[in-house]
């Protein structure tokens, strides 16, 4: 606690009570004193045996010759009278030191709150000091004469002047809490302590503006602006687009020319742009979080043996155009890395039109790549074989035997059919029983992963050709992979023709090859992929798939050519009514087209001019991965371990179990 500046003050002289200041009244060794003993004097000094007592005592003899006949003679009186002189004498001196003793203890120069000169005289009591023994030889309490003890005085409460003279200066260990007032105080306008506090102040303030002013803008004027234009691992979204999503998403590219915002159909109708992108923006970059509409993959395409390692960083945009690359290195145990982008529940559509712009990798004549864009239904992703279990190509609302493991019955029937599938039966069939995990709009609506290829390129090597594969994948099958071929349709015959794969254990393909030009490749040229297509849940015999190439129709197949098949006993496959999204990679592997390897050259990169949606003018929730009668948002959001990890490869391994069928296993 601080104390106030102390002064001088002049001070009453203390009234101890419990302290005589005047010597106590003697007795003469001539009179009758009376009888003393030691007793406690509380709050004041210790009582002293009266030395007149002793006196008293060596003259009793005196008062008895006075009484009885003198046994001394005068002298010896007058010796006793100089000594008894002499020893009043001292007792004044003794006295004064007394006196001396009990101002000191009163003024605080001497003793404390304790000891025998403490003004606290009970504390002194209680502590034992200066008490009787228990064997006292004094007589007892009632013969004693009680001596009324005054109360002490009160103690100091004043902080202006010191209560002790041990009290009186700051203490010496804490100099920085002393507020007693110097009285010295001078301004000195040329102090060198006071401008090296300013100087100091100075440099602080200067060196925060520097800080925080200087450094964002000597960095604004020396740093370039960095040719990759984004923020997280490659960086944030530099697509150029700012999707509105008022009302109804608009997600068309402000670089789109006007001159394409419709088209006619083959059907005759009115198609309005619903989606592009023109890639225009150079240095747009594609890890999880950077784009809006589109994903590069980080993972092995496994399910079809590729060479490859898909890495966003093999993706890009360059000169107006969508980049990806394949070169020769050792990435995760793979010699090869390549990239592969997806639109996969970010921005899909139901029926229209797509079309893509693109140069394909080359050289044209070595067969080896396998340059894509396809189209996949939400409910699979790419290379997350959870997902796709039980559920890719299925596109089948039917509940009947097409929905069970191996497309038969647990009797094996039909017979004559047996490794035609191998399938584990569609996992989200209309079979399903009530209560299930089904992502609806209710179970018992068949729903599956249909894919439609706007090409996938490979070369004819009877003449060293490139042939781009037009195809739809589907599921449950017919016989022998067959459809009814007369409800298709070829176009130009010279360069377009039927595809002898027609399918295998996993799935069914409808597929024509037609031949590419040589000048489509290496960014050399660019030329259109497109399909079109059409789906009505209330009509789906109208349904219909035509593929494009170069703006023209290369070949159309129908829902008739993939009606009921008696013989295997399923029924309409569907032109798909899932919502679909787009898929570009550029990828290598044995188990389309064995590789060339001693002519390939890497790097090698396939090109994307654009990619355009089209849709029929009037169609409701056409551009959305959520549609309400073929929702997909919910169940994804219920199975993040499937859909988020790309090393479960089953169902199963996603501690999943497929819904129960209610003619399979019952319900």
């Amino acid at each position: 606690m601080s104390r106030l500046s102390r002064k001088p003050v002049q001070q009453p002289d203390p009234r101890y009570a419990a302290v005589p200041t005047t010597s106590p009244q003697r007795v003469s060794g001539y009179t009758q004193h009376p009888a003393s003993s030691s007793q406690t004097h509380v709050g004041g000094p210790r009582a002293v045996r009266s030395p007149s007592k002793r006196l008293s005592r060596r003259t009793s003899g005196g008062h008895s010759s006075q009484q009885h006949g003198s046994q001394y003679p005068a002298s010896q009186y007058a010796s006793s009278q100089q000594h008894s002189s002499q020893y009043h004498s001292s007792q004044q001196n003794h006295q004064q030191a007394r006196n001396a003793t009990a101002m000191g203890v009163a003024t605080g120069n001497i003793g404390g709150g304790y000891g025998p000169y403490s003004y606290n005289p009970q504390q002194a009591k209680d502590s034992g000091m200066y008490q009787n023994g228990r064997f006292s030889n004094s007589n007892s309490a009632e013969s004693v004469p009680k001596e009324k003890v005054a109360p002490p005085p009160k103690k100091y409460t004043s902080t202006a002047v010191p209560q002790y003279m041990w009290d009186k200066d700051p203490d010496v260990d804490d100099f920085l809490h002393n507020p007693d007032p110097r009285g010295d105080w001078v301004f000195r306008p040329f102090s060198w302590r006071g401008w090296m506090n300013i100087g100091g102040i100075i440099l602080i303030i200067l060196g925060l503006l520097m800080l925080f002013i200087g450094t964002p803008v000597f960095l604004s004027i020396t740093t370039q602006s960095p040719k990759i234009r984004g923020w997280n691992v490659g960086g944030i979204n530099g697509t150029g687009q700012i999707p509105v999503f008022t009302n109804f998403p608009r997600l068309i590219d402000n670089d789109t020319p006007s001159d394409v915002m419709t088209r006619t159909g083959t059907d005759g109708k009115t198609y309005d742009l619903v989606f592009s992108d023109e890639f225009n923006l150079d240095g747009r970059t594609f890890y999880p979080g950077d784009d809006p509409f589109w994903e590069a993959a980080d993972l092995h395409y496994w399910p079809t043996g590729n060479a490859e390692w898909y890495d966003p960083a093999a993706v890009t945009t360059k000169d107006g155009k969508l980049a990806i690359t394949m070169t020769e290195q050792l990435t995760h145990d793979l010699n090869f890395q390549s990239g592969m982008i997806t639109s996969w529940n970010k921005m899909c559509f139901t029926t229209g039109y797509v079309e893509v712009s693109m140069s394909l990798a080359g050289p044209a004549k070595v067969p080896g790549l396998w340059p894509g864009a396809w189209t996949l239904g939400n409910l699979g992703r790419p290379a997350y074989g959870a997902t796709t279990e039980g559920t890719w190509p299925y596109s089948y609302d039917t509940c009947d035997l097409g929905t069970f493991p191996n497309q038969t019955t647990q009797d094996g029937i039909p017979q004559g059919i047996q490794g035609l599938s191998n399938l584990p039966g569609q996992k989200l069939s209309a079979c399903t029983c009530p209560g299930s995990d089904h992502p609806g709009p209710r179970v018992d609506v068949g729903r599956g992963v249909p894919e439609i290829d706007i090409l996938e390129a490979t070369v004819d090597v009877s003449n060293f050709r490139g042939q781009a594969s037009q195809s739809f994948q589907i599921a449950p099958y017919d016989f022998n992979h067959e459809v009814d071929h007369s409800k298709e349709t070829i176009y130009d015959t010279n360069i377009t023709l039927p595809n002898t794969y027609t399918g295998g254990p996993l799935q069914q393909a409808l597929s024509t090859l037609t031949y590419i030009d040589d000048k489509y490749y290496d960014g050399k040229a660019y030329t259109t992929w497109a399909y079109e297509y059409w789906s009505d849940p209330t009509r789906r015999s109208d349904g219909y798939i035509t593929w494009f190439y170069e703006g023209k129709p290369s070949w159309t197949t129908t829902a008739a050519a993939i009606a009921a098949n008696p013989k295997t006993q399923v029924g309409q496959r569907l032109i798909p009514e899932e919502p679909m999204y787009v898929i570009l990679n550029l990828g290598m592997g044995s188990s389309f087209q064995k590789a060339d390897y001693k002519n390939l050259k890497f790097p090698t990169t396939m090109y994307v001019d654009y990619v355009r949606i089209y849709q029929r003018r009037g169609v409701k929730n056409g551009v959305t991965c959520d549609p309400p009668n073929y929702p997909t948002a919910a169940y994804i959001a219920r199975h993040p371990q499937a859909y988020g990890n790309a090393n479960l490869t089953t169902w199963a391994m996603a501690n999943e179990t497929f819904p129960r069928n209610s003619k399979y296993d019952g319900c």
